[in-house]
């Protein structure tokens, strides 16, 4: 681990300030993907601003009947919080999917937002990573790529989006509230993670020094069912091979409104707007499914090793439609 100069700050504006606008710093409030990637050598800040103190872990309900969520929120206290139980359940069950109980009493909202791709030879500094180190090339697409992209992958980066909470969180209406040296502004949630194309080291919309401070949830989808999906090599503390996150609702026995993202196959939370357009006004039904989730992977390019998460994708997809309407 390398030097770096320590602050704390005790409010927004303040931190806002000791950060600048400098990308060589970094905030920091869990710590559970900085604080690795520290001992790795592969982050290196000049400075760590801590944001702990901030008044950012409330969870408030807003004017139009949905919940703004403070960035420094504890995922424990988000996933059991009785409004997220009841009315946002498909994001609940996100986030006890994810990682271990300790963990999750650690990592933020912000931070899951923030979190970093587990691909092994972006956390190796002897391999190349275009991530990592811009312009070094990208030894997944030719190595041992198995948990890697099959999804919005480039010929610079197919490394996989790690987070749970952001599968959930793509099938909901989220905005995310930011402050940094030129003010306040709101991003969609759908245009926060980048696609990697040839700069796959800029990683989200955030510009430099920004700072999230909370995000909203919208009123849920009336009459809807909401379900999460996991599929992982093993239950306990492992990262997602595929995953699917829905919200359905219908008319009788047809599909009235539906949303539909995949997780462990994108290199962003993977708002699949092709099932989508597939299930709405359809008949909800085994064959519907079927058809859905091949429309979600057609255009998957799959690599040597991860070919497997095609089939697997599809049928967590399957299983989450069915399961949500159960």
């Amino acid at each position: 681990m390398r030097a770096f100069a320590f602050q704390r700050s005790s409010s927004v504006d303040d931190a806002v300030a000791a950060h600048g606008s400098s990308s060589a710093n970094s905030f920091v409030a869990g710590g559970t993907t900085l604080i690795d990637l520290l001992k790795l050598d592969v982050m290196r800040p000049e400075r760590v601003v801590d944001i702990n103190r901030l008044p950012l872990s409330t969870i408030e309900p807003t004017p139009n009947g949905g919940l703004r969520v403070g960035a420094l929120v504890r995922n424990s206290d988000l996933a059991w919080h009785p409004d997220v139980k009841e009315r946002y359940p498909v994001l609940s069950a996100a986030l006890l999917a994810g990682a271990s109980a300790q963990l999750r009493n650690m990592a933020t909202t912000a931070g899951n937002l923030l979190q970093r791709t587990r691909c092994p030879y972006f956390r190796d500094n002897r391999s190349a990573c275009n991530k990592r180190e811009p312009g070094t090339g990208c030894s997944a697409l030719e190595g041992f790529n198995r948990i890697h992209a099959v999804l919005g992958g480039s010929d610079a980066c197919i490394a996989t989006h790690p987070s749970d909470m952001c599968v959930a969180l793509a099938v909901l209406d989220v905005d995310i509230h930011v402050q940094g040296p030129e003010g306040e502004r709101t991003i969609p949630f759908s245009g926060f993670h980048l696609l990697p194309g040839n700069t796959p080291e800029r990683e989200s919309a955030l510009r430099p020094g920004e700072l999230i401070t909370s995000i909203t949830l919208g009123p849920p989808v009336e009459g809807a069912r909401q379900h999460y999906l996991k599929l992982r090599d093993r239950e306990s503390f492992e990262f997602a091979l595929a995953s699917a996150a829905v919200v359905i609702s219908r008319d009788g026995n047809h599909i009235r409104e539906v949303r539909v993202a995949l997780g462990g196959v994108g290199t962003i939370p993977w708002r699949s707007r092709e099932a989508e357009d597939v299930l709405r006004g359809a008949p909800a039904d085994e064959t519907i499914f079927e058809a859905a989730a091949t429309a979600a992977l057609r255009d998957a390019q799959p690599r040597r090793f991860n070919a497997f998460k095609i089939p697997l994708a599809q049928q967590a997809l399957r299983r989450a439609l069915a399961e949500a309407l159960a």
